[in-house]
Formats: C-alpha cells, structure tokens, sequence
C-alpha cells in the first residue's frame, strides 16, 4: 500500500463524492436487508459516501499509528490521548462559538500533544511508573473536559452544539470541511511515515541504540506523539473518545500476531483498519439507529479474535499444539533413553525390554509406562508383545542419538564451560532435546570427536548401533559417530 498512488486516489474520492445526493445514515428509512446491501454498494446516497471515506480514512490512519504504539508498547497511550483532547474540543468549541472543524481540530491537537508531553515529563521526573502516569493524564484532562461539556450544554444553545457526539461518535454527521480536514491529516500522517521510515523503525525497537546511530530521538517520538494526536482527533468524530483507542490497538495487535515485520504488519493493520471503517459504515447502514463506531471496533474485534486463536505462529492454539508436540516428543525421548540405558547395563545382549523393568528405570507406574509405549508405537518407535517392547531400527537410532546429544553436552560443560561433572546432568536433560544437527556436527569437532562423556561412560557412536540386532547396518556410512545417520554427514577432513 503506497501512499504515492493512494493519496490521489483519496481525495479525487472525495471531490467527486460532493455532487452525490441522498439522506443521511441515521435519516434512511428501514427496507428490505437486500434493497439496502444494494443501495450501499451503489453508492447513491451522499451521506453514505462522506460516511464511509471518512471511516476509511479513520481506519488508515489509526492502523499504521497503532502499528508503532503496539512495536513500542505504548498501546494504550491512544486511550490517554483520546480522552485528553476533550479539553481541547470543548475549548475549540468555546473559542469559535460554533462547531466549525478548524477550531476544534485545533484545540484538540494542543490538548492532545500537551498530554503527550506532561506523560512523558511525569515519566522522566518522578519515580512514576509510566501505567500510572498515563493514568493520570487520562482521567485529570478528560475529567476537565467533562466539566467544560456540562459547563457548554448548560448555555443557551449548548444543547444543540453536538460536542456529545464526540463521546461516542457519529459518522453520519462527517461535512465536507471534515473530510478535507481528515484528507489533509492522512497525507501528512503518510508523508511523515514515508519519509521517515528507517528513523521511526531504529526507534520504535531499540530508542537507545537510535540515538547512539544519530537518530533525532525526541524529534520523532514528537513526531509519532503529533501523528497519533492527528489521527486521534479525526477519529473521535467516527468512534468517539470512548472507543478510539480500539481502532488504534485491535488492528496493529492483530496484524502483530500476523506478521513479524514492521513493514508487513503496517500493511495489514491498515488494510484492517480500512475493513473495520467499512464494515461499521455498512452496518450503519442497514437500520436507523445502528451507532457506526461500535460497528466498527466490534468488526476489527472479530477479526482479531480467530488470529488470536489460529494465527500460524502466534495463536493461541497453535502455540498450545507446538508445546503440546513437544511435551510428547520429549516424553517419548526420554522413553528412548531409558530403554538405551536398560541395553547398556545388559551389555546390549537382548533387544527386547521388559514393561515392568521399563517402568522401574523410568520410576514411573505401569500404566504412566504403557501410555508412553503406545505413543512410541504410534510414532514407528517401537512394538510390544505381550509385556516385552521392541524398538524399531528407527526407534534404536533415535535412542542412540538423544543418549549422544545427552553425553556431548556434558563434556562440552565440562571442557568449555569449567563446570564440575556431578552439576552438569540437569542441564544436559534439558538440552538434549533441542540440539539440532548442526550443532551436534560442530560440538563433535570442537571435542574432537570423543569416545567418552565426563563420566566415563560411551558416546554412543556407529559401532554402538552395530550391536543393536534390530538394526540394518548395511551399507555403512563413511566418517565417524552417529553424525553420519543425519543427512549431511561428515566429511574426512572434518576429523
């Protein structure tokens, strides 16, 4: 999405939009659910293209700002700032005697980067923490601008002012004047990303590391704080003070859960931003009376919900199979290993292990044992007859590997780490698991290839597989250990 060629596209929306004709949203008279879908995508009535322009810049907007609120952190600095620019709504308001967008876009930009800077001041002064502090930002300004709202609506005419309709929203009442006013804060939101994209993706990971490399630190979190303040004020007219923190988080959060590129996920938070604006404005639509900033934030929250759960890396549930997967595979390895240790003591004459001796090495009941023999079958592990389990020649090469990867580690410990021999199990029990094969390439050479672990006892090598009757040995592989089961074995001059 490029802002070269989208800001054009924008705005002549928005001029050729002017000449269209009809009632507004909350003026359209109940018909049929299908009358109306058509009557919204034919776009015949003015107040539904002014309505929905609006929110698709709203929607722009709040996506890539809540992108770097949400990379930084600061995800509910937006609900500090929208409350706080009320103040500066009802002062606009009380400046200009009449709701004229200028004075309270004006009046709400001050308000809004006055509390940006007393947060931050209140951060860098006190021993505050910084919840607290946007804490207080967000209640003293919008408690000052809920006594100036009761103070307007209490003069003559204040009734009729329709600052309420900050509170909550109101994208059926958007004039030509606001959609000018939102055109102009979208391009400048979108100049201001563009030109300073390296500057704002240094800082919003790493602000230290930004200002030893030069990055004007305090002039782009300025920036960021004015965009966000821009952003915000033009979205309280869609979705209110109440809600705009929604649109500025659900969005970036979603698309976070997408994506771990900065670039990627503006992309997506905006697109879904846009999405959630454009629903809201149609469901608006549909009835008198459907409020369009609900509509909206309950949209990008359905959307938000199923990432949340299905996200391929970050969901909720995939997590819960990845760890659910490893917890298994873990289980069965260690399974693996304790039949190799039962092979070891026996001198590796049998290739067969009892159920009962199996459940006295794992310390374990026989019924604990006997789940984790029909998970070892179901992976090709093993076979059980009667109460005697067999491993497969997979199974066996497995048991050699993970009793390898055990064994390498701790003289690794030992050697490289000066860590005494009877303290390096536990953490070898852990690791084990994890070694990739690379890894096990580079700790053979870095040991030179070892016969023994520090305990004296064998790293698990070729010739150990050899023993194992269950397993095809033929042909053998050149170079030594069990590296050269993997599938890229070493190479002779790797020795």
């Amino acid at each position: 999405m490029k802002p070269r060629s989208l800001i054009p596209s924008l705005l002549a929306i928005i001029f050729l939009a002017a000449p269209a004709k009809a009632a507004r949203i909350g003026e359209v008279i109940d018909t049929n659910f299908w009358e109306q879908t058509v009557r919204f995508l034919s776009f015949q009535d003015r107040a539904v293209v002014m309505a929905l322009i609006g929110s698709l810049m709203i929607g722009l907007n709040c996506g890539l700002l809540g992108s770097y609120m949400v990379v930084r952190r600061l995800s509910m600095i937006g609900d500090t700032i929208g409350h706080a620019v009320l103040p500066g709504v009802c002062l606009g308001y009380l400046f200009a005697g009449t709701r004229a967008p200028l004075p309270i876009f004006i009046g709400a930009i001050i308000s809004g980067v006055a509390a940006s800077f007393l947060l931050s001041a209140i951060v860098s002064t006190t021993r505050i923490p910084k919840d607290a502090a946007m804490g207080i930002v967000l209640s003293s300004f919008f408690g000052f601008g809920i006594v100036l709202l009761t103070y307007i609506q209490r003069q003559p005419g204040g009734n009729k002012s329709g600052l309420d309709k900050f509170l909550f929203g109101q994208s059926a009442a958007f004039s030509m004047q606001d959609l000018i006013l939102m055109g102009t804060v979208t391009f400048f939101v979108i100049a201001t990303l563009w030109f300073l994209h390296k500057e704002m993706l240094c800082f919003s990971f790493d602000s230290a590391y930004a200002s030893t490399i030069g990055v004007p630190t305090r002039l782009i979190h300025f920036l960021q704080m004015t965009c966000l303040s821009f952003a915000i004020v033009v979205g309280i007219q869609a979705v209110g003070v109440v809600l705009v923190s929604a649109m500025l988080i659900t969005p970036a959060a979603t698309a976070y859960l997408v994506r771990e590129r900065l670039p990627q996920m503006l992309r997506i938070s905006a697109i879904l931003g846009m999405m959630a604006g454009a629903f809201g404005t149609y469901c608006s639509f549909l009835s008198t009376g459907l409020p369009t900033g609900p509509f909206i934030v309950v949209f990008a929250t359905l959307i938000f919900i199923p990432t949340y759960l299905f996200a391929p890396r970050h969901g909720v549930l995939r997590k819960w199979w990845r760890n659910r997967s490893s917890r298994l595979r873990t289980a069965r390895e260690n399974t693996l290993k304790s039949i190799f240790h039962i092979f070891e003591k026996e001198g590796f004459v049998t290739e067969q292990v009892g159920v009962l001796e199996l459940a006295h090495q794992r310390r374990q009941s026989e019924e604990e044992v006997q789940a984790s023999i029909k998970e070892l079958e179901r992976s090709g592990f093993a076979t059980q007859s009667g109460d005697q389990l067999v491993l497969t020649p997979e199974g066996y090469r497995r048991a050699c590997e993970i009793v390898r990867n055990h064994r390498l580690w701790e003289l690794y410990l030992v050697k490289n780490a000066d860590i005494a021999a009877d303290h390096v199990h536990d953490d070898a029990e852990r690791i084990e698991h994890v070694l990739s094969h690379e890894i096990i390439h580079e700790l053979e050479k870095e040991l030179e290839f070892p016969d023994t672990d520090p305990h004296g006892k064998p790293i698990p090598g070729w010739e150990d597989l050899k023993r194992g009757t269950a397993v095809d040995v033929n042909p053998k592989p050149e170079g030594p250990g069990l590296i050269n089961l993997y599938k890229e074995p070493f190479q002779e001059e790797d020795r």
